[in-house]
């Protein structure tokens, strides 16, 4: 039993790939459908100000569901979800603000070598391979070498891809740690804090009462849903499964653009849409987690055999 001074942990929950797999490719497609909604309030406010009102209404959303004052937190607990608010920040500001100056796939392409390191360095055996196909799949999608780079852009991308990275190995810690989805209330608040002084007060000056009501509803679809579901999927996912999982999501980009935007994809596209869509097949059949946290024997002796203490090094 926890002492009082600490969060209450999850529950054994039932470890399954592709329970896992699911919730990620559905997070994927709120984010997608958020930044397809994304493209007419860009026109109103600059790239940063929608990022930050996006976060903001999270922060205000995931207070009210989760109520974080009704559990206790340890220190650490408030310490790691704190560097996930943090590193959530940065993750969104630092792609709004490299898309700014560099091509969206450019960008897309560059922000997505975090998550496929993870997927790469804590792999084993097929599933480094897998991770690799993932790779080409996301440079075929993207075809970066078309169009002139500006350096301060790339640095933008590739912060935004380290700040993912640690999103994703931070987002299933807290979710170890905490029940439900309350560790994102305090890190979306975080979040939002840190975009606020990101932005600064002039942003403030961009809004109206239109903006901030289409802004509750972005916030919705990027990040409350999506964020809510990648913390479930993490339960249930090694990292570098999901890491490869979140490679599907420039073939959702893909088709959310041809139907909503009309936008037909070159032949390039298509053959990475078929190597992600086979990594993402490989990581969902060789991604199952295990509890990286031994539980006492009346809760680990359950009817799943799957749900057996793991090794301190499984990711």
């Amino acid at each position: 039993m926890a002492s009082p001074s600490t969060a209450s942990a999850p529950g054994p929950a039932k470890n399954t790939a592709g329970s896992g797999s699911i919730m990620a490719v559905a997070a994927m497609c709120c984010v997608q459908l958020g930044l397809a909604a994304s493209v007419g309030l860009m026109d109103k406010m600059s790239a940063e100000g929608v990022g930050w009102l996006r976060l903001a209404w999270a922060a205000v959303i995931m207070v009210a569901i989760a109520r974080p004052w009704r559990v206790k937190f340890s220190r650490s607990t408030l310490s790691m979800c704190a560097l996930l608010g943090v590193a959530t920040a940065g993750m969104t500001m630092g792609f709004m603000l490299a898309v700014r100056t560099i091509p969206l796939g450019t960008a897309s392409a560059l922000e997505f070598l975090g998550p496929l390191s993870i997927a790469v360095i804590q792999g084993r055996g097929v599933a480094r391979w897998w991770a690799l196909a993932a790779a080409a799949g996301v440079l075929a999608l993207t075809e970066p070498w078309q169009g002139a780079t500006d350096m301060a852009g790339v640095l933008f991308a590739l912060g935004a891809a380290a700040c993912w990275a640690g999103y994703v190995l931070l987002t299933q810690k807290a979710g170890d740690a905490v029940q439900g989805v309350s560790a994102l209330a305090i890190s979306l608040p975080v979040a939002a804090v840190a975009a606020t002084f990101f932005v600064g007060p002039g942003v403030v000056g961009q809004l109206d009462w239109q903006l901030v009501l289409i802004g509750l509803a972005l916030a919705l679809l990027l990040p409350v849903i999506p964020f809510s579901l990648e913390l479930l999927a993490l339960r249930r996912l090694t990292t570098a499964a999901f890491g490869t999982l979140m490679c599907l999501e420039p073939a959702i980009a893909t088709l959310v653009g041809l139907l909503a935007l009309g936008q037909v994809p070159r032949p390039a596209a298509l053959a990475g849409i078929v190597l992600v869509i086979a990594a993402g097949i490989g990581a969902t059949r060789t991604g199952r987690r295990r509890p990286s946290v031994l539980m006492p024997p009346s809760e680990s002796t359950t009817a799943d055999p799957l749900l057996v203490p793991a090794s301190p090094k499984q990711g």
